[in-house]
């Protein structure tokens, strides 16, 4: 892998560097266990936005500096708002606008993202790594929605934690906010694969670099289409993805791979 190419600013609530063909976006609140504030949303927001564009980007890992991957939403920053003259409504409807708005552009990102988790990911955390493509936890890892503890149910984590793991299992962490370890998490299918601590990183830009070695092209047509396809009836879900795999047949990509494969040699992507 290259050297990582590093975005300058120490102060930068997020950080991002890129290693070749991956973006490492590495959420930098540790002193405030990287809980999603306003600024941290919109950088998360923007970064995302610029990736999207970006054609030498294959695929993210998302990460975080310190012991805590992401305790939510900053509680501070929101109940300072109450103040305001409609006691915060206003605002708190801003940011979980802002937030569900930022987990679906990673839902509707070409690149696949995977996130890195090394600590604690609860209540919007959870969330973070419930919506991300992929996941690799260190055994250190634990996941909750424990937002009934403090009279704030996880509504809006409840989404993508409902799309990850079964019904039963999903009601059961947002009843109770108890925390699962991240061998719990795999098993649920939160998570895809827990490392030693430390090796969390590793591991995700590995599997990161092996996704970055396909067609670019052909990762875009597939992720979209799972997305697509999950939420139809069973025929729908055939029909459409019968419509996508005539569509990716044509690409120069399908059929440069599929003779590669019949002639037994390693297949030149164009991405198209």
């Amino acid at each position: 892998m290259n050297a990582p190419t590093k975005t300058p600013s120490a102060e930068a609530v997020l950080l991002r560097e890129d290693a070749g063909k991956i973006a490492i976006l590495t959420l930098n609140r540790p002193a405030a266990r990287n809980s999603l504030s306003e600024a941290l949303l919109t950088a998360l927001s923007e970064s995302f936005a610029a990736i999207a564009k970006d054609r030498d980007i294959r695929a993210v890992v998302l990460a975080a500096n310190g012991p805590v991957f992401c305790a939510g939403h900053d509680l501070k920053e929101l109940t300072a708002r109450r103040s305001d003259n409609d006691g915060g409504r206003a605002y708190f409807h801003h940011i979980m606008t802002s937030c569900s708005a930022m987990m679906q552009s990673i839902v509707a990102l070409p690149q696949p993202v995977i996130a890195a988790v090394s600590g604690v990911a609860t209540a919007a955390g959870c969330q973070l790594v419930a919506t991300c493509d992929l996941a690799v936890a260190s055994t250190q890892a634990k996941f909750a929605t424990p937002g009934v503890d403090i009279g704030l149910f996880c509504s809006t984590p409840m989404v993508a934690l409902s799309r990850n793991v079964t019904r039963k299992q999903a009601m059961h962490m947002l009843l109770t906010g108890e925390p699962i370890s991240a061998e719990e998490a795999q098993r649920l299918g939160l998570v895809n694969r827990v490392t030693d601590h430390g090796r969390e990183r590793a591991e995700a830009l590995a599997l990161a670099e092996r996704i970055a070695s396909k067609s670019s092209h052909v990762v875009k047509v597939g992720k979209k289409a799972f997305y697509e396809q999950v939420q139809m009836p069973l025929a729908e879900a055939y029909d459409y993805a019968a419509q996508v795999m005539t569509e990716n047949m044509m690409a120069r990509d399908a059929n440069e791979g599929i003779c590669a494969f019949i002639e037994k040699r390693a297949p030149s992507w164009e991405d198209k």
